[in-house]
């Protein structure tokens, strides 16, 4: 096996010191000469009709320079994938925290005082505020005109609260059922919950006299926050220039781009820069939480523990609009069904308007609630059949060469032995004290795919730059696309610096998401990186007079095997006249070959007098760590987890 440079290296964080030190510029610190500061008006209700909304005595006030309300914006709308979200609300409000009017002022304290003098008459309508009410025929319709939307995934025949509708069939549910000895049902709930990152939104937005808009925000997805706003404003997405800046935390809740179709609005009419930073209580009531869900499964099963049939209905809580999903549904949660071998899959997933607010992304969309309901009726399952869950999940895993639940053949499955070596680091089997349980659950997870460009250039001084369109929101893409460039190159790390571009020297970036960054950013850099040194190999054979096979790359310059030659870096870059520069290029949106496999174990104490459950210990064994498996102690806290709530009686037919 070759060695190893510089990867698997303990390495400092590119940006580590720059943070620590407070010279990380974030958006929230972007200042520019003449900026405006704005504030957002938002409805005290959660479902209402607009009547009246007088500006007049916030627009007279001194230091005001510009209000905005729906009529401003009027048939705008904004989202991902399905446009469903007005920029502003023009007559209807449908949660508590929606815009019905902004204001750009000279000062925080200005733009405060004139939200208080903005005048808004509401006619307030019933509200549908659970998720199982909103699917009744009898439920308020949330948007009568949710047909004419643009990005639905199918075809919207009648009024509904039902905007999106999927499934996913490998063989035939019924006929697994038939085939059943036993059939088990149950429900699962689970709440919305806020990604909690340090960092609220914040953007500073400058409009250019041609339309086009420089803008620094708080983003993981710059390419994708230009053409948002540049479908909702009729503004083509190249005059946008999305600005670098650091992310102080993400967990998926930093790809939205609402709040800055309205800062583009407040700064054309103002004709100056404007700053808008989102405090936490407009987070909490105006964010993009992680979806509220309600999950029925249906469970059939022979004697013996062979799983034959598995049906879950997912029922997810989208809030006020569907905006914020990128493929307009979460992309986890049909493969939360397991490593299971299960002949006979139904996955339905429906997606239904509430007045709450609007639900986004947050850490495995769809996949974290799916697995928790998934993995609890494992255990539920076993205890019907008198099985050891453990035991009941092994006799049922994917080996390499089967296919998934959803049909899909996975390569390299690890998961029996994850399952081992984390019952192995627990002690999963040793006697347990009083009040003491011990749980287990396991998942599979597919890595996404993406686009990026990445250029590695080496200049006449012999330095080495890689630059890239890419936001480091906190997991180190910027330091392991550095480790790689330093690897290919054979330099020591702080030889190369990272750059992060705006969107106007890139072709395309699909940005931070689903754990990704390694596979996509990193392969884009290592391509550069590799045509970088064919580049150096090419120049320096013909200034060593050997071919370049026979020549190796040592400490910032190139060797010769036999004579004791040695150019550095900068030699042969001079020798050549111009800097090397090489670009790297990584596409591919397909689902990874291989999956990532993991099983934890969890000791739990509960106080059955006052309901106190502590997290005593908690244990893992992943693919990459199923030889040593790792353990942590965990301090005690309050229960925060989602309720389970058993519906049907086991018996076959339930």
């Amino acid at each position: 096996m070759k060695e190893s440079h510089v990867l698997g290296m303990p390495a400092p964080r590119v940006e580590g010191e720059e943070k620590v030190s407070g010279r990380a510029a974030y958006a929230a610190d972007k200042l520019l000469p003449g900026l405006l500061w704005v504030k957002a008006l938002r409805s005290p209700i959660p479902h209402g009709r607009i009547k009246r909304i007088d500006t007049r005595k916030a627009e007279e006030l001194s230091g005001v320079k510009a209000v905005i309300t729906g009529q401003d914006v009027r048939g705008s709308r904004i989202g991902k994938k399905i446009i469903d979200m007005p920029i502003v609300a023009d007559d209807v409000v449908r949660f508590i925290g929606e815009k019905v009017a902004a204001v750009a002022a000279e000062s925080e304290e200005i733009a405060e005082q004139a939200l208080e003098l903005i005048e808004v008459e509401y006619e307030e309508l019933e509200p549908v505020a659970d998720l199982l009410e909103a699917l009744k025929p009898s439920a308020p319709i949330l948007h009568p005109e949710l047909a004419s939307y643009t990005g639905l995934l199918h075809e919207i025949r009648e009024p509904s609260n039902v905007f999106v509708h999927l499934e996913w069939k490998k063989g035939n549910v019924e006929e697994g059922f038939r085939q059943s000895d036993r059939i088990i049902e149950n429900t699962f709930r689970t709440s919305m919950a806020h990604q909690g990152y340090i960092e609220p939104h914040a953007f500073l937005v400058k409009v250019n006299e041609g339309g086009g808009a420089q803008i620094w925000a708080s983003t993981k997805s710059p390419f994708a926050l230009r053409a948002q706003i540049g479908a909702a404003l009729k503004v083509p997405p190249a005059k946008l220039v999305v600005h670098p800046c650091y992310v102080g935390g993400d967990f998926g809740g930093k790809g939205d781009s609402n709040d800055i179709a309205l800062c583009y609005v407040l700064s054309k009419k103002s004709g100056c820069p404007v700053k808008m930073v989102v405090d936490y209580s407009e987070e909490f009531i105006a964010g993009n939480p992680r979806h509220a869900a309600v999950i029925t499964i249906r469970s059939g099963v022979n004697k013996n523990g062979k799983m034959v049939a598995q049906h879950i209905r997912f029922a997810f809580d989208s809030g006020a609009y569907g905006s914020y999903r990128p493929q307009g549904f979460l992309v986890g949660a049909h493969e939360s069904v397991g490593p299971y071998r299960i002949p006979h899959v139904l996955v339905q997933e429906d997606y239904v308007y509430t007045n709450k607010t609007p639900c986004g992304y947050m850490r495995s969309p769809g996949f974290t609630q799916g697995v928790f309901a998934n993995e609890g009726q494992m255990d539920l399952v076993a205890k019907e059949l008198g099985m050891d869950p453990t035991e009941f999940r092994r006799l049922n895993f994917m080996h390499d060469g089967d296919d998934s639940p959803l049909g899909h053949i996975i390569s390299h499955v690890k998961i029996e032995e994850t399952l081992d070596k984390a019952l192995e680091v627990s002690g999963y089997k040793r006697p347990k004290p009083k009040n003491v349980g011990r749980g287990v659950a396991v998942a599979q997870w597919v890595s996404k795919g993406g686009e990026s460009y990445a250029y590695v250039g080496i200049d006449k001084d012999g330095s080495v730059t890689l630059s890239a369109a890419v936001m480091d929101v906190g997991p180190g893409a910027y330091t392991i696309m550095q480790q790689i460039v330093a690897e290919e190159l054979k330099i020591p790390l702080d030889s190369v610096r990272v750059q992060a571009l705006d969107t106007s020297k890139v072709v395309m970036d699909t940005g931070v998401r689903g754990s990704s960054s390694t596979r996509v950013h990193g392969s884009a850099a290592y391509e550069a990186a590799k045509k970088a040194k064919e580049e150096i190999l090419k120049v320096a054979s013909v200034l060593m007079e050997a071919p370049p096979d026979q020549l190796i790359l040592r400490e910032g310059g190139v060797t010769h095997g036999r004579a004791e030659k040695k150019l550095s870096f900068g030699e042969i870059v001079r020798a050549k006249g111009a800097p090397i520069v090489a670009e790297g290029h990584y596409s591919n949106m397909a689902d990874g070959p291989e999956s990532s496999t993991v099983t934890q174990v969890a000791e739990v104490e509960v106080d059955p007098e006052t309901g106190e459950v502590k997290v005593r210990q908690e244990h893992r064994g992943d693919r990459d760590h199923a030889d040593r498996g790792s353990h942590r102690e965990r301090r005690p806290r309050r229960r925060r987890s989602a309720d389970q709530v058993p519906a049907g009686d086991g018996r076959k037919g339930a």
